[in-house]
């Protein structure tokens, strides 16, 4: 018996001991990143509304921070003149760590990257990243002012989902994101629509990461100054499927300019998008519950869309557009194009409005298209900020616009 006893006991300690062993070493694999971690804060929000970074690197000559908080420079591309964010030197410590200090900034969600001996790089401290295109930034937000809106703040919340489509006029399923008010799904009414549209290089993650749509509609609509509404957001490369990694294409770095990039497709086959969102989702399937907009790319695309389409859209935005095709362009999309906007004209709308940034680089573009506007007697809203072709400006648009919708 006590034989029997002991050598229970001897397997109960074998089991014990590898049991032990497996937590252990599944709980180092698990958790393998909190032994590289930095134990250093970065970024700080310090009272006063500045902003401290830390970047260790003992053995780097040089550690500069780069950020749209900045200063802004001037940078001469094939496309014309931009503003890019400034550069700043950042001081080491004895322990090796660089450190650099904002002026007081204001409200706002900002983004930022270190280079250290000119290679640029993220902040290990910060988890909180986007992507642009090919580019990952950090990101951080300053309250007490527009940031609170970018902020996920204690209020009702919308639904975000990611859905695939079938595209007939592209003959693909297409991947397309999705907002929903709060309280949609337990609601038999039915709702107003905003599609969504993004950049060049964008894609259908850039409104709901970069643009914080849900952020700003969950907040406005709890502080009621934006009416429920479903924002719909696709991917305005008909070339593509979905978002680099989120279609059967795999990893691959994201370019900013694909085939069928402005030339007619994606317009033409827009259809198929609202096709898909009134027959799957509980809408108002008239003119004046449905509006259309979309920062520069996608401004283009909102302003051939609603011509091409005359009588679909009551609502328009223009976020710094880009306006007329090019010229070696040819598609049926942009033929007659006075005399489509006459024809929009002539069956009413209920607002079009364009929001443009004083040093953007399509500001002349603009200027002409107003012109063109005015020679139409074509009514428009134009507002007029600071700054040029960034997200900064397109989220200020995107919260103004929406307060206009479908009153």
């Amino acid at each position: 018996m006590i034989k029997y006893l002991n050598l229970k006991l001897n397997k109960m300690k074998a089991f014990i001991s590898m049991f032990l062993g497996l937590i252990i070493g599944c709980g180092v694999f698990a958790q393998q990143s909190l032994w590289g971690g930095q134990q250093i804060v970065s970024p700080e929000v310090n009272d006063g509304q500045s902003v401290t970074f830390r970047f260790h690197a003992p053995d780097a000559d040089t550690v500069m921070i780069t950020g749209d908080f900045l200063p802004t420079e001037k940078l001469n591309t094939q496309w014309g003149e931009f503003d890019v964010p400034g550069k700043a030197l950042m001081t080491k410590d004895e322990k090796g760590t660089w450190t650099f200090s904002s002026e007081a900034l204001e409200s706002n969600l900002y983004s930022y990257s270190f280079i250290v001996d000119g290679l640029y790089t993220t902040d290990p401290n910060n988890v909180y990243k986007i992507r642009d295109v090919a580019s990952v930034f950090d990101i951080f937000i300053v309250g007490g002012g527009m940031g609170d809106l970018y902020t996920v703040q204690d209020v009702p919340h919308g639904t975000v989902s990611r859905r695939w489509y079938d595209s007939p006029g592209n003959e693909m399923q297409r991947r397309i994101t999705i907002y929903t008010p709060p309280g949609y799904e337990h609601s038999k009414m039915k709702y107003p629509v905003l599609y969504l549209l993004h950049g060049m290089g964008g894609d259908e993650e850039a409104w709901i990461a970069l643009g914080r749509t849900s952020q700003i509609l969950d907040n406005l609509i709890a502080q009621g100054k934006a009416r429920p509404m479903i924002v719909v957001m696709p991917n305005g490369n008909v070339a593509q499927q979905a978002a680099p990694g989120e279609s059967p294409k795999g990893l691959y770095k994201p370019t900013m300019q694909l085939p069928n990039t402005m030339d007619g497709k994606f317009e033409e086959t827009f259809i198929d998008v609202i096709g898909f969102i009134e027959s799957n989702y509980r809408v108002e399937a008239k003119k004046e519950y449905r509006a259309i907009a979309g920062l520069s790319m996608g401004g283009f695309h909102s302003l051939h869309i609603s011509r091409y389409y005359p009588n679909t859209f009551g609502y328009i935005g223009l976020f710094s557009a880009a306006i007329l095709p090019n010229q070696n362009v040819k598609s049926k999309v942009y033929d007659n194009i006075d005399e489509t906007l006459m024809t929009q004209r002539e069956n009413g709308y209920n607002l079009y409005w364009i929001g443009m940034g004083k040093s953007d680089f399509l500001y002349q573009s603009g200027v002409e298209y107003r012109a063109k506007l005015d020679s139409l007697n074509f009514d428009y809203t134009y507002i007029e900020t600071e700054g040029g072709h960034t997200w900064s400006n397109w989220r200020v648009y995107l919260t103004q616009f929406v307060q206009m919708l479908f009153r």
